[in-house]
């Protein structure tokens, strides 16, 4: 069984950092292409920050220079590094691994 597993949201004031993981289990490997996606309720779901199978990163233009993805091989996991967070970064965040999304997300509110 393949499970996706987020962890690390929480509520910190802007400017603060935060470090996002996501656990993946079952055959599912990623070396594939990984991502971090978020979503605010009422509008579309974004992709903030992706590697691919090559190790290539790419990210949302509102959070590049503040973002910072990377993965673990040998855990079989997928983090994102979070600096300087702003209001606007307020959402669910969800992890991606070879194109499975996950159902949980976890929660990032960014309030002083």
């Amino acid at each position: 069984q393949v499970e996706l597993a987020e962890s690390g949201g929480g509520l910190v004031q802007p400017g603060e950092s935060l470090r996002l993981s996501c656990a993946a289990s079952g055959k599912i490997s990623v070396t594939k292409g990984v991502g971090w996606y978020r979503q605010v309720p009422g509008k579309e779901r974004e992709l903030v920050a992706a590697i691919t199978s090559g190790g290539s990163t790419n990210y949302a233009y509102s959070v590049k220079g503040r973002f910072t993805i990377s993965r673990d091989n040998v855990k079989n996991m997928v983090y994102l590094m979070m600096r300087s967070l702003k209001p606007e970064d307020t959402a669910v965040y969800y992890c991606s691994v070879d194109r499975l999304l996950s159902r949980q997300g976890t929660q990032v509110t960014v309030s002083s």
